[in-house]
C-alpha cells in the first residue's frame, strides 16, 4: 500500500515536521499523489531545490496555474540568501486554491533522526489538515548528543542527560510533551531489530503510526 494512503493524506495542506527524512517523504508523496491530482511541494522554513521537479520562484497566478496543468507537480518557493529555498510569498491558503495537494516541509533537523523544537518551531501553516511527525529509527540506541537536533532541550524534555542513549520510551516522552502532530511516520526500517523498536514506540503513542522505508518503498501501520 502507498504511504499517502496509510498516512491518510487528504486534499489541502499537509505539513511534515520532526527528524531527518522529511524531504524524501515530501518527494515520495508527490510521486504518489500526482496520479490523483495536482501537487505543490514547498517549505515554510528552508529546503534544497528539488532535482526532479521544476521550481517556480514566486510565480504569478497565471504562471502557476499553467505550470500545474502542464507538469502536475511543481515546487513553489522564494530564493533565500544562502541559495536554499524558503517560504513562498504566496500564502499557503492561496497555494491550496491552485493545487489539490500542498506538501509543506515545515521543520528542520540538520538531517538528524530526531529533534526537539525551539519555541519558534515547527512552522506549521494555519490551514494544515494533516501534520506528520517524522522519526528516524536509526536514532535508537545512540547518544542523544550524537543523534538529536537540539540535544540539550530534548534531554531536558525527557528528564535524562544528553549522554543517555535514545530509547522508544525517551522518544515517546519527548513527542508527548511537544505534541503538535496527528500522525507519526517512523522511517528507515531496513535492518533486523528495528521493527521491534518501532513497535515499542508506536505502542507508547496515542495517534496512528506508520513505519517503513522510503528507500525500499515498503510501509505498514503499527497503530
Amino acid at each position: 500500500m502507498q504511504i499517502h494512503t496509510l498516512l491518510h493524506i487528504g486534499r489541502g495542506v499537509t505539513a511534515l515536521i520532526g527528524g531527518g527524512g522529511k524531504t524524501t517523504l515530501m518527494l515520495t508523496l508527490a510521486r504518489e499523489l500526482y496520479k490523483k491530482g495536482t501537487v505543490i511541494i514547498t517549505t515554510s522554513t528552508k529546503i534544497c531545490r528539488p532535482q526532479e521537479y521544476e521550481t517556480l520562484i514566486d510565480p504569478d497566478d497565471e504562471t502557476l496555474a499553467s505550470k500545474l496543468r502542464e507538469k502536475r507537480v511543481v515546487c513553489v518557493a522564494s530564493e533565500g540568501p544562502t541559495g536554499k529555498l524558503c517560504a513562498p510569498k504566496m500564502g499557503f491558503s492561496k497555494l491550496a486554491a491552485f493545487a489539490d495537494y500542498v506538501i509543506v516541509e515545515a521543520d528542520g533537523a540538520k538531517m538528524l533522526p530526531m529533534k526537539a523544537h525551539a519555541p519558534y518551531e515547527p512552522v506549521i501553516p494555519e490551514n494544515t489538515q494533516r501534520t506528520v511527525m517524522v522519526v528516524g529509527v536509526d536514532g535508537f540506541g545512540k547518544r542523544i548528543a550524537d543523534t538529536v537536533h537540539r540535544p540539550e532541550l530534548y534531554a531536558s524534555l525527557a528528564g535524562v542527560e544528553v549522554d543517555a542513549r535514545v530509547t522508544p520510551e525517551i522518544e515517546a516522552a519527548v513527542l508527548k510533551k511537544e505534541g503538535g502532530f496527528d500522525r507519526v511516520y517512523i522511517n528507515k526500517l531496513e535492518h533486523d531489530g528495528q521493527f521491534e523498536m518501532a513497535s515499542d514506540l508506536a505502542a507508547l503513542l496515542d495517534c496512528p503510526v506508520v513505519a517503513g522505508s522510503l528507500f525500499m518503498g515498503v510501509y505498514l501501520c503499527l497503530r
